[in-house]
């Protein structure tokens, strides 16, 4: 097996290991936590009512990861207030090309089952925290 074969196979295998991680996260979501959305369950999720927030991300991206846990901590302080879920946009093509997400990560921000805010990028939850909760 040549060099790049290898790094290809443990590129692969860490991919998968993640992949089985973050399914294994979503599971069985707590109180607070952020919920699984899919192509299948996004209607649903969106029509709870008041304000949804979708992290749109793939495993691969450094980005994402980094949100990932502002985004955690978020739906744990406010839960029962805003709702949060997370599409993996590799996974779920239909919701990504419908709302022309071009850049990951993207948080879609719906209130009342409408999208009134998108915000694109990484940045600190002290920077994040007032462009969602100006919705509430």
């Amino acid at each position: 097996m040549s060099e790049d074969e290898e790094l290809e196979a443990l590129r692969q295998k860490k991919l998968e290991e993640l992949k089985r991680q973050k399914q294994e996260e979503h599971a069985s979501p707590a109180a607070g936590a952020t919920v699984e959305v899919t192509d299948q369950n996004f209607a649903e999720t969106i029509s709870k009512g008041g304000l949804v927030v979708i992290d749109c991300w793939a495993v691969w991206c450094s980005p994402c990861r980094m949100l990932g846990p502002i985004v955690e901590e978020l739906a744990r302080d406010y839960a029962g207030k805003i709702v949060f879920g997370k599409l993996n946009v590799d996974e779920n093509h239909s919701v990504a090309l419908e709302y022309q997400i071009l850049s990951i990560p993207t948080l879609l921000v719906f209130k009342n089952r409408k999208l009134v805010d998108r915000i694109v990028g990484v940045m600190p939850r002290k920077l994040l925290e007032p462009k969602i909760t100006q919705h509430l």
